[in-house]
């Protein structure tokens, strides 16, 4: 079967999303199904099954969401509405929109905490201190078991 030529093709858009919080790794199923839940919850189902969202591509914290043209902003929006992937506290904040993905992957740029890193004492758990650009700092517990993240700014940083 011959494909279809490109004007008969249906035109598709790509959205770029950053995964907040920084460093957390997610399956792209669960990504998808959050932000078709999101999309559903804030459109209704006749909208989403217009705009045919997909995932494409979740990797090195960013998200790649393939959707009909003209229906981008609204899955942009749902896509900001997104709060929890696979019971994981997380958000995706749309970056750039694109109708290609080889233009968004040239916006991608790698995540990588920056070299001033250590380690703090806060009551009587240990935390590993990692900074990253825009003003971030991210505690995360020493131990084995039981790990949790601590989130400060600068603003909070400046405090102590």
């Amino acid at each position: 079967m011959k494909p279809r030529p490109p004007a008969m093709r249906a035109k598709r858009r790509y959205i770029l999303a950053r995964i907040l919080p920084y460093g957390v790794t997610m399956d792209q199923k669960q990504v998808y199904l959050s932000v078709i839940e999101a999309a559903t919850s804030l459109w209704g189902d006749a909208a989403v099954g217009l705009a045919q969202p997909a995932v494409v591509f979740c990797d090195g914290g960013y998200v790649v969401v393939r959707c009909r043209r003209g229906t981008e902003k609204d899955i942009a929006t749902a896509l900001a509405t997104v709060n929890a992937i696979a019971d994981e506290r997380a958000a995706l904040r749309t970056v750039a929109t694109s109708g290609t993905i080889h233009a968004l992957r040239r916006r991608m740029k790698p995540i990588l905490p920056v070299s001033e890193a250590g380690e703090v004492k806060l009551g009587e758990t240990y935390f590993a201190v990692y900074r990253y650009p825009r003003q971030k700092v991210d505690l995360v517990e020493k131990g084995i078991k039981h790990q949790k993240s601590l989130f400060f700014t600068e603003s909070d940083l400046e405090e102590r």
